[in-house]
């Protein structure tokens, strides 16, 4: 896997773009599974993605869940000479950091770990940071360094060293997290590595986009604007929804078979490549996967016969005016000898448009005009 990091890590700017591939590894799903452990971690952590969108005054520190399916990962390089890690990039969170070699939870161990000693240009800092996971956390010190991605330095950016870690990111395919969210969500106190790549003038636009592939390889992270050749058609343009700092939009409503199942008068949802499936609000979800003939498992799941997924309706999303047909090529999820949609509940009233919605369409995140784009995904 690291010769194919290395390999993919070859990446060349066009026209100042930026591509960083993305691999998309094993789930910690299937690792538990290898391993005979899922059901037990299943039990032992809760799945809540919506918690860390819950308003600031609701929490002291940045939440995430335990999801077992979350595979997408990119390279950088950390520190001079560089200390090469793999990290998901969430648009749901603002803020980097890598397990530290000072870490001595046994999660750390199964990822690489930052030594700032071995960095001639790391600079510590005397703030710690702390990020809550509802069912764990990762806490640690803060520092500034060189961070590497592709052949672009950023320089005196800030990261966290993960100290201590919730046991379930022993099992998730990437070390850490790069946050791809607005600002003022940064818990380390500082500015965001792409605000600095863009104040820097490192980029020729103010924005980012993603195209996730359902293969091993293939996807890419784009910074600086956006490639046609991940895309059919055009683009279609959302205003952000009210002035927040994640990637909200407004639903107008989900329908199959031209019948309204979900977000009936309007829904907020958020854009977030940190969750691996389409949540909602379990009546709406509840109702979705009921036109999808799906039963629910004990972990609240739904599951649907595989034999007859591909005579399964499209669950279609209309936003802004334009609607974006999610085929059940695209919501059925295939774990194991099980098949289950992609539409799973949450405790708190959110709508998240994650990995499952991305997958299908490519997708702008343009911060100088307030907007998210879709486009149909090749």
């Amino acid at each position: 896997m690291k010769s194919a990091l290395v390999l993919l890590a070859f990446v060349a700017v066009t026209q100042g773009i930026l591509r960083i591939p993305l691999m998309r590894g094993k789930s910690a799903r299937q690792q538990l599974e290898e391993r005979g452990l899922y059901h037990e971690y299943r039990s032992k952590f809760p799945y809540n993605p919506a918690a860390k969108f819950l308003p600031r005054k609701e929490q002291s520190v940045v939440p995430m869940t335990f999801d077992p399916y979350t595979t997408y990962y990119g390279e950088i390089g950390i520190g001079t000479p560089p200390q090469f890690f793999k990290v998901l990039f969430d648009t749901g969170s603002s803020d980097l950091w890598v397990p530290s070699v000072s870490c001595t939870s046994p999660a750390c161990g199964r990822h690489v770990k930052f030594s700032s000693s071995a960095s001639s240009t790391f600079q510590p800092s005397t703030k710690t940071f702390y990020i809550s996971y509802i069912s764990g956390y990762a806490a640690g010190s803060t520092g500034y360094d060189h961070i590497k991605i592709s052949n672009l330095v950023v320089q005196h950016q800030v990261f966290g060293q993960a100290e201590r870690e919730a046991d379930f990111l022993a099992y998730v395919p990437w070390d850490g997290i790069l946050g791809l969210a607005f600002p003022g969500l940064s818990h380390e106190g500082d500015t965001p590595i792409f605000d600095n790549l863009w104040n820097q003038g490192k980029l020729p636009q103010n924005m980012f986009s993603m195209y996730l592939s359902s293969s091993v390889e293939g996807s890419m992270l784009i910074l600086g604007g956006t490639d046609s050749s991940y895309y059919t058609g055009s683009i279609k343009w959302i205003p952000l929804y009210q002035a927040t700092n994640f990637w909200n939009i407004q639903i107008t409503s989900i329908t199959i078979n031209g019948n309204t199942v979900a977000c009936s008068g309007s829904c907020v949802a958020t854009v977030d490549s940190g969750t691996s499936f389409i949540v909602g609000p379990e009546k709406d979800i509840n109702n979705i996967n009921g036109w999808l003939g799906g039963f629910t498992d004990q972990y609240h799941e739904a599951l649907v016969s595989c034999s007859t997924t591909h005579l399964l309706p499209d669950v279609v999303f209309n936003i802004n005016g334009y609607s974006f047909n999610l085929p059940p090529s695209a919501f059925i999820v295939k774990a194991a000898s099980e098949c289950r949609t992609g539409f799973s509940s949450a405790q708190d009233p959110t709508w998240i448009l994650g990995e499952v919605f991305m997958r299908q369409f490519y997708s702008v995140f343009d911060i100088s005009n307030n907007r998210v784009g879709f486009a149909q995904a090749v």
